[in-house]
């Protein structure tokens, strides 16, 4: 501070024609604290330092500077603010003190805890340390600290197993009940925010109850204390992290300290005790000669290495500097006021003659300037300066030496995740550890999983479920799981939604390879059996049974075998509307055909009876027309259909939750059953007929392989109908095809078989004689 006071009234660009003062108290005590300040506030002498400077005027100060604790700055900050004194410290960090309700006139140069424990936060997060306990001093630094600490945790998703507070001072006991709670504990990571007399209290509790292996997490109050490598249970402290304020350098000041000599402050009785100690000597001259050497005079600090003269590991030291400038501003700025932008009325400026505290106050909460070494200092709305940290990692480079190595920064005046930054130093563990200690009341959830909560336990212990069918969860420690869009199903993993499978009966699959070739099978027969019965045309067997109607039943069988192929493959309205379309008509064409026949059998039966002409009703004309008009209804319902609602390509997403089935959605359902129907009247009515002409002479008439092949066609459509209704996706499109495969390939055995048989393999039997045979009278009566 005087070094400080020194340079500016050496300064001549600040407060031109006015040289800075000081007094300097050095009592100990909160008790103490307050009596020299309220002394400083009333113009009383007592008290001070023989180096104080005589000011003219009024002996009130302007200004107080310090304390460097927490608990005397709040018990005279709150004092001192009732007359509008500044208060500036470079080492109270208690976030209390920013209530400018209760200290209206407090400044600091050193962040606010506030920003500390938010740091601390981050830090914590940054390593992932989910489950921590905290240990705080029992005073307004250690629990308002602690508090704070708590809360930015909560924000950061970290859960404090346990806090406690203790006091140096207090009973044993307390000390040991929270030992016991550390021992305990499942959280391997320990916030201690307190000073360096109460860690090195809870450190040789700890290493007498041989409690080792914790990753210590400490406030700046105690994280670079030099004092600490000397202490009992020091060892369990390597490792730990903390953070404090940043390095700086001041010009001048290792000149300012190695010219110093106790003649300059012969009121100082620090000054003395450290020059009796360094040089073994005494300046007092009454020493006997049994005791130390009087000092010559002679000696000097200039070529002495102590840790008094060190500058180059300057901390809170540099906050003391920037104190001292911010009130020489405030001065300055004071004094170069302009009239009309005063603080007084009407923007009237002071009268420099008579500088009142309240006037330097209004000043200072505006002063704002960058120091030498480019650092800018300015104090917020509640008094706090920029929190700007050094992150210190304890290092042991030899046995009883502590080390604080820097290996990270904080910045709160950065965004996001821009604040916190580590270097690429390498970092000591607590507890001996090679790699980053872990510290989780509950491990991660995996992606595809969700968090859910323990019952009476902390948000940080939770067990991991899988999300639900149709949801996801692509981070880790997700808290919800996130439905897939509706065309879209997680993978196996549950990590990402992939779109769903798309469900038909494709030509590349067994099932859809098996069909097809039975349906081509099926063709391939037919024609066969069309090319046999046309190279055997003009034999009696295929003369007999129609020829003509035949040749028309099998090229509808093979379009009916053609057709199950258009319920094959990818849906598309072309397909759609063609397959149940094409379908009923060549079937009606096909049971048309077969009911012709079993007509003309009846008839031809009808025809041998004595004085009948009824063939003549039923010639090949009527045949055909029969053919064409039962036809052409089918075709008309089908026009219907296709006209007012027609089949078109769906995607059911409802059936199943993980694929999408792509179907033909029937558009008309009365037009869909309307077609079945139809088909199923015509095949009932086929086979009543040939039913009722199955007992005719077995040489004569095929009705009986008709009533076989209707009965097959009527069993497969009847047991189609629940099949065709239960059967999910693509086993429905299945169940047709093989309904439409089943019932053509009973026609195709059924009516041709047989005459196939006798063509190729008793050619004998293919007679006129034969298939006209003699018949008894008993046949012939009506």
């Amino acid at each position: 501070m005087i070094f400080a006071v020194n340079e500016i009234n050496n300064d001549p660009a600040m407060l031109s024609g006015v040289k800075l003062g000081y007094k300097i108290y050095d009592n100990c005590g909160t008790a103490d604290i307050l009596r020299a300040a309220l002394h400083l506030v009333s113009g009383q002498k007592e008290g001070a330092s023989e180096g104080e400077t005589d000011c003219a005027g009024s002996d009130t100060v302007q200004a107080i500077l310090g304390h460097s604790g927490s608990r005397p700055t709040i018990a005279f900050a709150h004092v001192v603010g009732t007359f509008q004194v500044p208060v500036v410290s470079h080492f109270a960090t208690c976030a209390c003190l920013s209530d400018r309700k209760e200290y209206p006139t407090f400044f600091r140069t050193i962040p606010s805890d506030y920003y500390q424990s938010r740091a601390l936060a981050k830090l914590v997060r940054h390593f992932g340390w989910t489950w921590i306990g905290a240990i705080a001093v029992n005073n307004e630094y250690g629990l308002n600290g602690v508090a704070a600490f708590v809360r930015a945790a909560g924000e950061n998703g970290v859960c404090v197993e346990y806090s406690e507070a203790f006091s140096q001072s207090g009973p044993a006991h307390e000390l040991q009940r929270i030992v016991g709670i550390v021992k305990r504990s499942t959280a391997k990571v320990v916030l201690a925010f307190m000073s360096h007399r109460e860690i090195k209290v809870l450190a040789a509790e700890l290493s007498r109850q041989n409690v080792s292996g914790l990753q210590w997490v400490g406030s700046d109050a105690w994280i670079t204390d030099q004092s600490l490598s000397s202490s009992e249970g020091s060892s369990l402290l390597a490792g730990a992290l903390g953070f404090t304020v940043a390095r700086a350098k001041i010009p001048g000041l290792a000149e300012h300290l190695r010219n110093l000599h106790p003649s300059g402050f012969p009121g100082s009785r620090f000054l003395k005790d450290f020059w009796e100690d360094v040089f073994d000597c005494s300046l007092d001259e009454t020493t006997t000669p049994r005791q130390r050497q009087p000092c010559s005079g002679s000696e000097s600090l200039r070529n002495i290495e102590s840790e008094f003269t060190d500058v180059s590991n300057l901390r809170f030291t540099n906050n003391v500097y920037k104190s001292v400038y911010a009130v020489a501003h405030a001065l300055n700025n004071l004094l170069e006021c302009e009239n009309g932008k005063g603080p007084l009325a009407y923007g009237s400026c002071p009268d420099t003659r008579h500088i009142q505290p309240w006037q330097v106050l209004h000043y200072l909460q505006a002063v704002n300037y960058t120091t030498k070494q480019g650092e800018r200092v300015y104090f917020d709305s509640n008094g706090d300066s920029p929190a700007r940290y050094e992150l210190v990692n304890l290092q042991m480079p030899q046995k009883g030496t502590m080390e604080g190595v820097t290996i990270g920064l904080y910045d709160s005046a950065l965004v996001g995740k821009h604040q916190f930054m580590m270097n690429n130093m390498s970092v000591v563990w607590g507890g001996g550890r090679t790699k980053v200690p872990r510290s989780v009341c509950s491990e991660s959830c995996r992606p595809g999983e969700r968090k859910v909560l323990q019952k009476g336990k902390p948000v940080c212990c939770y067990d991991c479920v899988p999300c639900p069918p149709g949801e996801i969860s692509n981070t880790t420690d997700s808290i919800h799981c996130m439905k897939c869009p509706s065309l879209h199903w997680p993978n196996q993993r549950g990590d990402a939604c992939t779109p769903k499978e798309m469900e038909f009966l494709a030509y590349d699959e067994v099932m859809g390879t098996l069909l097809a070739a039975f349906s081509l099978l099926g063709a391939f027969l037919t024609l066969t059996t069309f090319l046999i019965f046309y190279c055997h045309k003009e034999t009696p067997i295929v003369r007999a049974n129609n020829s003509e109607l035949s040749f028309l039943l099998l090229f509808s069988l093979t379009l009916c075998f053609l057709c199950s192929l258009t319920f094959i493959g990818r849906p598309s309205d072309w397909s759609c509307m063609l397959r149940h379309t094409a379908f009923g008509i060549t079937f009606v064409l096909c049971i048309s055909c077969v009911l012709g026949k079993t007509i003309v059998v009846l008839m031809a039966f009808r025809a041998t009876l004595p004085g009948s002409n009824i063939m003549k009703w039923f010639d090949q004309t009527q045949q055909r027309l029969t053919v064409l008009a039962f036809t052409l209804i089918q075709v008309l319902i089908c026009i219907l259909w296709l006209t007012i609602k027609p089949p078109f390509p769906f995607q059911n997403l409802h059936h199943y939750q993980e694929k999408i089935i792509l179907e033909c959605h029937l558009g008309s359902a009365v037009g869909f059953w309307g077609v079945l129907g139809y088909i199923g009247v015509l095949a009932l009515f086929c086979f009543l007929l040939a039913f009722l002409a199955r007992k005719l002479p077995d040489n004569f008439n095929e009705a009986k392989f008709i009533t076989f092949s209707m009965l097959i066609f009527c069993a497969v459509w009847i047991t189609f109908i629940p099949a065709y209704i239960s059967s999910p996706g693509k086993f429905t499109v299945a169940v047709e095809v093989f309904a439409i495969l089943a019932s053509s390939y009973g026609l195709l055995f059924c009516i041709f078989l047989p005459k196939c048989y006798i063509i190729l393999v008793k050619p004998e039997l293919n007679t006129r004689r034969h298939i006209i045979g003699k018949m008894s009278n008993a046949d012939i009566h009506p």
